[in-house]
């Protein structure tokens, strides 16, 4: 039984590997029909899920110095995707957020997505199936979130991968 466990653990890591692969291809081709790259797309989706943020939040999320994030701001707001303000309270600090021509093309491009996802899967899964694989997806997420901080942490990659990457 562990042996069939361990099988099928080896396969949903190559199946888990093939939807990032997708998902990355996805997010790619939006990047590109927005204009932007892969990371001002990610920023542009953080913002679309909170509504407002702060940069300071934005750089701590994206993993960015204040500066990268800066730049990525500037050109967001050139291409009218976003919009920063005066913080309502704190007049030192600001708040980004996305425009509604921002919204409206991000949405645009993600509609199609959406519908068919909700028309497919809605179709080939019961309501305590689909559950189960919000479950799954929370716990997947909460470790690739936690090894992702692992990685954050670490100031300098090992001396055997700086070295592979010298072609040493």
């Amino acid at each position: 039984m562990a042996n069939e466990k361990e099988q099928v653990l080896a396969e949903l890591g190559k199946v888990i590997q093939g939807y990032q692969a997708a998902v990355d291809d996805s997010d790619r081709e939006t990047a590109r029909l927005l204009g932007v790259n892969e990371t001002d797309l990610r920023c542009l989706e953080l913002l679309i899920d909170a509504e407002e943020l702060s940069p300071r939040e934005l750089s701590r999320q994206l993993g960015l110095t204040t500066g990268s994030v800066t730049a990525m701001l500037d050109r967001l707001e050139r291409l009218d995707l976003l919009t920063r303000a005066p913080h309502p309270v704190d007049r030192r600090k600001s708040v980004v957020k996305v425009t509604s021509e921002g919204s409206r093309r991000c949405y645009e491009l993600i509609a199609p997505l959406i519908e068919d996802g909700a028309r497919e899967l809605g179709a080939k899964y019961s309501a305590e199936q689909l559950e189960l694989v919000m479950d799954f997806l929370r716990s997947t997420t909460a470790l690739q979130s936690r090894h992702t901080e692992r990685l954050r942490a670490q100031s300098t990659p090992p001396k055997t991968a700086r070295r592979n990457l010298a072609g040493e």
